[in-house]
């Protein structure tokens, strides 16, 4: 059953889908609702995070006494995904206590690196999935009127097979893909009407006599620049991925100044000279910190651990653990990298820039940051 909700872009009518983790708990629920009444279902309904109501076709219903499995086909719309079309599985049963528990089986990652949605050793079922899951059972025993414990299995008779077409093998997640989603929603991207975004904000800034601007990649930096600095996530320009586009745009409108402030994880590929941090033009994080950290003087040994990483807050505590002031000195020599780059990029427009971990606070920022956010916040 396909989803029928569109979107234009490019001047392109464009179909929503839906993520593996709408999937993964719409298969849940139809399956708990099958155990819990004995009732067999054909759809099942589903309200997203994002607040988009979906009716999806149950299919391949296992009904035993102690346990029912039925799936639902992953339909990415008009995005390209390599999971478009692959049945995701919940087998729901019965056991002790009140708990729902969620786990994955056949085709479902499992976590071997630190640092990702999930700890080591879980299945590769990220949170929101989880929450959707857990929500839609409690939903369905509450409908039932039962509150005994429920254990679902999350399964992809192809997710092994899949996983090698995704980033999962570099990351550290074996065995099979990733059950993810944040709104539930698959939503097809098009650059050219991201970076169109982009310019009519930063023009709205301009008309408003802004000279100095805030921009930031994503909800990230947003909620950083909320907690950390006190100050209104709304000032700031989310520039996604298209740093390099944000900058062009900034001295063609002429902007005087621009402070980018972001996660480590983004801004570490500044270092390198990209300009797009999207995933698909590269992931040298790794490779960029390593180097930093070698010609600050960190070991051999250290470096090695560094390239093992799955994320930057990881590799930041394999430096702390060797030497605070060596992991120092590589940070500020990647904000040297940083700061060059920006400022070859924006020309005329001075550039400068925060960088920051969750787990740590700042990391980073350039010599002229704090006197750039002077200005943009007197703007």
């Amino acid at each position: 059953m396909s989803m029928e909700e569109y979107v234009t872009k490019d001047g392109k009518r464009l179909r929503l889908g839906y993520t593996t983790g709408s999937c993964a708990a719409a298969a849940a629920k139809a399956a708990a609702w099958m155990l819990l009444t004995g009732v067999r279902r054909e759809t099942i309904s589903l309200v997203t995070p994002k607040g988009i109501p979906l009716a999806l076709e149950v299919r391949d219903i296992v009904m035993e006494k102690d346990r029912v499995s039925c799936a639902i086909e992953k339909d990415s719309g008009d995005d390209p995904d390599v999971t478009g079309g692959a049945l995701i599985y919940a087998c729901v049963s019965r056991c002790a206590g009140n708990e729902i528990v969620i786990d994955g089986g056949t085709g479902v990652g499992r976590v071997t690196k630190r640092g990702l949605d999930q700890p080591v050793g879980a299945a590769a079922i990220n949170s929101v999935p989880r929450k959707m899951i857990r929500e839609n059972l409690e939903e369905i025993r509450r409908l039932a009127d039962d509150s005994g414990g429920l254990s679902v299995i999350i399964s992809v008779p192809l997710g092994e097979e899949l996983a090698k077409k995704t980033f999962n093998p570099r990351l550290g997640i074996v065995g099979g893909i990733s059950i993810l989603g944040t709104t539930g929603i698959v939503e097809p991207m098009s650059e050219k009407a991201l970076v169109d975004t982009i310019r009519v904000e930063l023009n709205q800034r301009r008309a408003g006599g802004a000279e100095y601007v805030l921009l930031t990649p994503g909800n990230y930096g947003a909620e950083f620049i909320k907690s950390s600095l006190g100050i209104d996530p709304e000032r700031a320009v989310q520039v996604s991925n298209f740093i390099g586009d944000g900058l062009d745009l900034c001295r063609e409108m002429g902007f005087r100044g621009a402070l980018l402030i972001g996660h480590v994880g983004k801004l570490v590929k500044l270092g390198g000279g990209m300009m797009n941090t999207h995933s698909k033009y590269g992931d040298c994080r790794m490779e960029i910190l390593g180097a930093q950290a070698g010609a600050a003087g960190l070991s051999p040994d250290c470096i090695a651990r560094m390239l093992e990483c799955v994320t930057c807050d990881d590799a930041v505590r394999v430096m702390r653990e060797e030497s605070d002031e060596l992991c120092r000195r590589t940070l500020d020599r990647l904000t040297e990298r940083i700061a060059f780059h920006l400022a070859h990029r924006g020309g005329r427009v001075e550039t400068g820039a925060v960088y920051f971990s969750k787990e740590y606070g700042i990391l980073g920022e350039t010599d002229n940051a704090r006197e750039l956010l002077k200005k943009i916040l007197e703007g």
